[in-house]
């Protein structure tokens, strides 16, 4: 999706430079006048498609693609720190509660998510979200479903005395998710008289528009569709909220017969919360909220406590020592010398290098503003409260009032030379002294033509570069590690910053994890010693992990008659929402979600173990559908189970070495594997049966991982419950270096559709909730479809990258695995509810969701597959990793499942290609003996 941004207008040509890559549009409103917000909107989309070089009727484009338009153009008159690039650019420090956060984000870094989330699970037909630019929505929870409509309005719930002073929506209680009418600001009084008909909703300034509303608000704005351009050549003045915003719903406040008509639904945010950014009392007031929302200290990282909660400096040098009367402070891209003395209420930015000495009296806003190619600064005293007048206490006695403040030349322009605490001094105590050296004056109304954007970003990056150097020394108490260490890692390579100096061994684990790849990544796949920093963190991971293992050694004890068979079994899994999420160290940090459900193929469980006693002190390992066979007789052999992955028999070693068949997990000691053999009293005999394709995507070598484990302990006596069983699955997955999370031993070894849920720590122990299985046992169940698209993938390549990402902290990954989180939640709630079409979308969703997690998922011999059936489905996922295996697909019923079978079984794309019949397994794991 492309994203519009109205910004000032001196900003358009930096911000083409600077974000170059982030696939942003910038444009400001006309110059010849006020368009408003309706017309604002319609000229930002129509200034995008002319740099489209669109042709044709503007409604054609307007269906092309998703777009998210946000304004952020105003003048700022009541936060003049951020006037020149407006405030959605306004650097936000790192949430101490949050991973991922890049240092150097802004507001718009913080809005993206939401905005985006919105627009991915939009209905097709709604494809512009338009937004404010200064306001933080967070939507605290799982996102509500949103309907189709040709207008969407997201609101809040708010006490009468607080929805006074923004727009409201009203819905009739008998239709509570259809906007009956809007109006803006209505008094206490008046929500009281209809409260009692009437559920209502503060308008959080966020709407979806589908193309045909949007037109209609070209049209408004005095778009011509005969010249398909404006009458007057820009739009007219027209406000979307109390013009366009009056004449919705189903009994408009204002009459307008096209808009009237349109379908507008409301969706409100249940847990949503609201953060204003218009004011500069504001920017300090909602970044406090933001930073304190948690408070359970298991979830903070950042150790270190300031003097004042609502104190925030950020890319800046600060050599203050700050007190407790030190409050509601905001430094940002400054030095500021330890001559200088703050009090409270103060916003300082732009203040560059210097030793000046300074007094700051409460309440006194400080701003350095780089101008002019030549070395010149701007320098302005604003009051915090008003900032729209130069200092505190001017007033309209002094002959002029506020708004006229604003285009009135008042604030000096300085050669940097000049620049010294007696001039800043003098002009915070009195702003109309202005010293000889003064070059001009300029009205605050010009600034932001003036700026030298390349100036203030230059110095903002070279503050911020040594922040984040000491940020890292100092990473006992700094957020450095919780940053997006990807981002923070590019910026150390391409300034040319030291590396910290090395952790010590008594880290925190994760910290070291961090640590390690975080210097991989720094020194760039160019440099030798990076292999080695990125196999260490892999290597403490799975390290970690290995030695849970250890905490309770095995003791194998024979525990079958000498000619009895140990028969384990397993089905395999399907998985419909929530994979990734389980996988370390992501799981380790925020604990995963997961649902799926446990199936055999063709009426058998597909995975088959056969275990018996041998009358020679040796272990014998066969594969029946591998047709091979390794006797092993020493402890190096068993243990050799890394140098052979992939081979037919490295899970079996693994496993026997889990179960206490070498040194390093037995509970007794041994000189030998014979010696330990006789004692057990018999060698053993280990056959595997997988009745599946490698890469089926269906969780196979995890399942039969458990399968083995699970078999052994039976036969040797172990006593390891399916919660053991799993556990040390993932363990075995790491002694093979093949990683993973415990999702698909948990999917097979427990029968059933369930969802399972571990929180965060090195000990992962899922809990289990079964969800009903009858949606998937009724008639209905036959438009459900398991196909082997012939085509496999297998995951360890995939793994490696994603679980990097992982390490890094980075912020995509996180931002989706934590979707994947809160979707998992919504898939089971599906099944709740007994609904086949919901849990086909839900499951269509996780498959977007891998996607984006994994841009190689879907390859194009997949998509060739899903576009012969797409007439005929709701949804389908590829199952595991993706990129090829079985296929999951729900037709839109049972006659169009017989037309997907017939379009993939005629002409199929490969000679593997086939469909398999399916059905839930009720046991999961299960053993028996002869």
């Amino acid at each position: 999706m492309r994203k519009l941004i109205s910004i000032p207008p001196a900003f358009k040509q930096f911000g083409d430079q600077h974000f170059a890559n982030e696939n942003y549009y910038f444009s400001s409103d006309p110059k010849e006048g006020k368009v408003g917000s309706g017309g604002g909107t319609v000229n930002l989309l129509y200034e995008a498609s002319k740099e489209e070089k669109a042709t044709g009727p503007i409604g054609n484009w307007l269906r092309k693609e998703k777009r998210l338009i946000i304004h952020a153009g105003g003048q700022s008159r009541r936060l003049p720190a951020y006037a020149a690039v407006g405030k959605v650019f306004t650097p936000m420090p790192i949430f101490r509660w949050k991973r991922g956060q890049r240092i150097g984000q802004t507001l718009i870094d913080l809005q993206l998510p939401l905005y985006e989330e919105i627009l991915n699970k939009a209905p097709k037909n709604l494809n512009h979200l338009v937004a404010s630019g200064d306001v933080l929505i967070r939507a605290g929870g799982i996102l509500p479903e949103i309907p189709d409509a040709d207008i969407v309005c997201f609101g809040l719930w708010e006490r009468p005395e607080k929805a006074s002073n923004f727009g409201v929506f009203f819905a009739q209680k008998s239709s509570p998710k259809e906007l009956a009418f809007a109006l803006q600001k209505p008094t206490a009084q008046k929500l009281q008289e209809l409260q009692p008909n009437y559920l209502f909703f503060i308008d959080i300034g966020v709407w979806l528009f589908s193309p045909k509303a949007m037109e209609l608000m070209f049209e408004r704005s005095g778009w011509n569709k005969d010249s398909n351009s404006f009458t007057n050549g820009i739009p007219s003045f027209y406000d979307m909220y109390t013009e366009f915003g009056q004449a919705l719903g189903q009994n408009p406040t204002l009459k307008d017969d096209a808009i009237n008509q349109l379908k507008v639904a409301i969706v409100p945010l249940p847990k949503g919360e609201f953060y204003h950014f218009g004011t500069s009392a504001e920017l300090i007031e909602s970044t406090d909220k933001l930073q304190n929302l948690v408070k359970n200290q298991e979830e903070i990282w950042h150790n270190k406590i300031k003097p004042s909660a609502d104190l925030f400096t950020q890319n800046a040098i600060t050599k203050l020592d700050f007190t407790g009367a030190n409050n509601s402070i905001w430094i940002e891209n400054s030095n500021i010398a330890h001559t200088w003395k703050l009090r409270c209420r103060h916003i300082i930015t732009g203040a560059p290098a210097n030793d000046w000495v300074l007094d700051l009296p409460e309440e006194t806003c400080l701003d350095f503003i780089p101008v002019g190619d030549n070395d010149e600064w701007c320098v302005r005293v604003y009051s915090f409260y008003n900032p729209q007048l130069p200092v505190r206490g001017i007033n309209a006695n002094n002959g002029y009032t506020a708004a006229d403040w604003f285009n009135e030349p008042v604030y000096p322009i300085f050669n940097a030379t000049d620049l010294n605490s007696e001039i800043i001094q003098g002009l915070i105590d009195n702003p109309f002294n202005y010293p000889e050296k003064v070059k001009r004056l300029i009205a605050a109304a010009d600034v932001a033509d003036e700026v030298n954007l390349y100036r203030q970003y230059a110095q903002r990056e070279t503050f911020l570069e040594s922040n984040l150097q000491s940020m890292a020394a100092n990473w006992k108490q700094s957020v450095f590690y919780q940053l997006d260490l990807k981002n923070a890692a590019g910026i150390f390579k391409n300034a040319k910053l030291t590396l910290p100096p090395a952790l010590p061994d008594d880290a925190p684990l994760l910290t070291r994890l961090h640590d390690q790849m975080f210097r991989s990544e720094v020194l760039g796949s160019n440099d030798p010693s990076a292999a080695a920093y990125e196999a260490k963190a892999f290597g403490l991971l799975a390290e970690t992990i290995v030695d849970t293992a250890k905490t309770e050694l095995a003791a194998p004890r024979l525990d079958v008659m000498s000619d009895q068979i140990v028969w384990g079994r397993s089905p395999i899994r399907l998985d419909l929402a929530g994979g990734w999420t389980d996988t370390p160290p992501n799981c380790l940090i925020n604990g995963g979600k997961v649902l799926n459900l446990a199936i055999e193929l063709n009426g058998q469980p597909p995975l088959q173990v056969f275990i018996k006693p041998s009358a020679e002190y040796v272990i014998t390992l066969r594969s029946i559908d591998l047709g091979v066979r390794e006797d092993i007789t020493t402890y190096e052999q068993l243990s050799d189970y890394n140098n052979s992955v992939g081979s037919a028999f490295c899970i079996p070693k693994a496993a026997l070495c889990l179960a206490g068949f070498v040194p390093e997990f037995s509970a007794n000691r041994y000189g030998s594997l014979a010696e330990q053999l006789k004692d057990f009293g018999m060698g053993i005999e280990v056959t595997l049966l997988a009745a599946i394709p490698k890469g089926s995507g269906l969780g196979t070598s995890s399942i039969l991982a458990s399968t083995v484990l699970g078999t052994l302990s039976d036969f040797c006596d172990l006593k390891w419950d399916k919660y053991a069983i799993c556990s040390r699955t993932l363990v075995l997955e790491q002694m093979l270096t093949t990683g993973g999370g415990w999702q698909d031993q948990y999917g097979g070894v427990f029968g059933g559709i369930k969802l399972l849920e571990s929180n965060p720590g090195i000990f992962q122990k899922p809990t289990v909730r079964w969800a009903p299985e009858f949606i998937f046992t009724d008639a209905s169940a036959a438009s459900v479809l398991l196909y082997y698209t012939g085509i496999t993938r297998v995951a360890k390549n995939i793994l490696a990258e994603i679980v990097k990402g992982m390490f890094l902290n980075g912020n995509g990954y996180l931002s989706i695995l934590e979707e994947m989180n809160h979707h998992a939640l919504k898939t089971y709630e599906a099944f709740q509810y007994g609904n086949l079409q919901q849990v086909a979308e839900a499951t269509g969703i996780s498959w977007e969701l891998n996607q984006r997690l994994d841009g190689g998922t879907n390859t194009p011999e997949t998509q060739a597959i899903i576009d012969r059936i797409s007439d005929f489905i709701i949804s389908c996922k590829l199952l595991g990793a993706g990129g090829g295996g079985y296929m999951l697909i729900f037709a839109k019923d049972v006659a169009a499942a017989a037309k997907v079978r017939s379009a993939l079984s005629t002409n199929p794309l490969n000679n593997r290609a086939r469909f398999v019949d399916w059905s839930i397994s009720r046991d999961g794991f299960k053993t028996s003996r002869s």
